[in-house]
């Protein structure tokens, strides 16, 4: 039985930076990956396809819109099946990468399934039916997540994301249950490309962790697209048809809804993926349906630690790779004396990459006063924006919260376009402690949509220099 002073369960994007961080503190290290294939979510089944599929629906929606401009564009079309083969072969490149630096040789890589059968050791089952032993003074727990299927009558008859990126055929009409990235991503991609898209959501607003300006923006943008969109839902049950479509019965306040379309899209979130690892032997707890962690990444197993979407709060990929970079430091710390790290998420990121974009970071409005903080806000209209305008693109609006007191940003957010790439000008001026003021100061091209970020920071600005007076 091998003895390692660290072993990470999972070979994701979290499991990974683990692996690294530990053989570059000369750890010796082993990874071990139990799924079917090598790559984690992110690669395999999540961000990578997604994104991929969605800039095929963003050039074919440029083209619908091209009289806008003055163009012709006639009898446009799209390969369903061209579509998914690009997906497929992007992915097949970067799993073969992720590959490459799992079996490089910096750490020991492992295929197979691992369950613990005491605080300190693995027994891993490879798909050929032989089983080994692994001895770990330290680990890392980096087991991700799966589909959440919740007890709806018929939630077994919708499409699942797995399945939805490989759709070769894209369906008339569809339903998007949830009001998720996920769920909003796909349903942009799938009315992009001509689906008749219905969203159901559970929660009152659409993106439940945002502020409700940002989601009702969003909603309405949606909207205007010619998506119909339903919050504050409840699902009473999914059939299927004769004819090959699907009915969902829902609740919506006291009255009951029935809406019909060619698929289903279960799109109501993930959960950790947890299940034969024997947790209990190794003496990590649970917190709800997540492992437990400190700060520190560290589980209620003192020499275990976890990382990425098996403990949360936040299911991003570079959060993820925080998590295990931490983890792998604090297991050094562990096994040689020193200080830990603690996880610092005042630079919570987030980003929908939706049409019109969304994304935040650092503090909600909502969060800001929850916490008690003395707040100003301000925001400004992309529909009131020279370059925004140029683009045809007016849906949104960007947010800055500055504390009251001195101006230093809090958060920020952004609902249109290229907000994905908007929201690190925020994200930087939050890393140097910056103040609305200063972000203010920092002369930005004209035109273009970055500027837009200096009308709030200046009205922050005048508030807060009125209040001096």
């Amino acid at each position: 039985m091998k003895e390692y002073d660290f072993v990470v369960i999972g070979g994701g994007s979290g499991g990974y930076a683990a692996a690294r961080t530990a053989s570059s503190l000369e750890l010796s290290t082993a990874v071990i990956e139990g799924g079917g294939e090598v790559g984690g979510l992110c690669i395999l089944r999540g961000c990578m396809p997604s994104k991929t599929l969605i800039e095929s629906g963003n050039r074919y929606r440029t083209l619908r819109h091209a009289g806008e401009f003055g163009l012709i564009a006639e009898k446009i079309g799209f390969d369903g099946g061209g579509i998914i083969a690009r997906k497929r072969r992007l992915i097949a490149e970067f799993a073969d990468y992720r590959k490459e630096q799992l079996e490089g040789g910096r750490f020991d890589f492992i295929r197979g399934r691992a369950e613990f059968l005491d605080p300190h050791c693995l027994r891993i089952r490879t798909d050929q039916g032989t089983e080994q032993l692994v001895s770990l003074k330290s680990g890392c727990i980096a087991t991700g997540s799966v589909i959440n299927r919740p007890p709806v009558p018929g939630i077994e008859l919708c499409m699942t994301s797995d399945e939805l990126l490989e759709l070769a055929e894209i369906p008339s009409s569809a339903i998007v249950l949830g009001g998720g990235p996920v769920a909003l991503e796909m349903a942009h991609y799938l009315e992009s490309l001509g689906s008749k898209v219905t969203i159901l959501q559970r929660n009152t607003r659409l993106l439940s962790g945002s502020d409700r300006d940002v989601a009702d923006s969003l909603a309405e943008a949606f909207r205007r697209r010619g998506m119909t969109v339903t919050c504050g839902t409840s699902l009473i049950s999914i059939t299927g048809q004769p004819s090959g479509r699907m009915r969902v019965a829902y609740r919506h306040g006291d009255q009951e809804g029935v809406v019909k379309a060619d698929i289903v899209f279960n799109a109501l979130g993930r959960r950790p993926n947890l299940e034969g690892l024997g947790l209990e032997k190794a003496g990590v707890s649970l917190k709800g349906p997540a492992i437990c962690t400190s700060p520190e990444q560290r589980t209620t197993a003192a020499h275990l630690f976890a990382a990425g979407d098996c403990c949360g709060p936040y299911e991003v990929v570079h959060v993820a790779i925080m998590q295990g970079e931490t983890a792998a430091k604090n297991a050094a710390a562990l096994l040689r004396g020193g200080e830990m790290t603690l996880m610092d998420y005042r630079l919570k990121l987030f980003a929908c990459f939706t049409e019109p974009q969304m994304a935040s970071c650092g503090m909600t409005e909502e969060e800001a006063l929850g916490s008690g903080l003395s707040i100003l806000t301000a925001t400004y209209p992309f529909a009131d924006h020279g370059k925004s305008i140029v683009k045809g693109e007016t849906d949104g609006f960007v947010k800055l919260i500055a504390d009251a007191a001195d101006g230093r940003i809090l958060g920020g957010a952004v609902v249109g376009p290229e907000g994905s790439e908007l929201i690190h000008e925020i994200v930087v001026a939050m890393a140097f402690n910056a103040t609305a003021g200063q972000l203010s100061l920092v002369p930005h091209y004209h035109p273009t949509l970055s500027e837009i970020w200096t009308y709030p920071a200046e009205e922050i600005a005048e508030k807060i220099t009125t209040k001096e007076r």
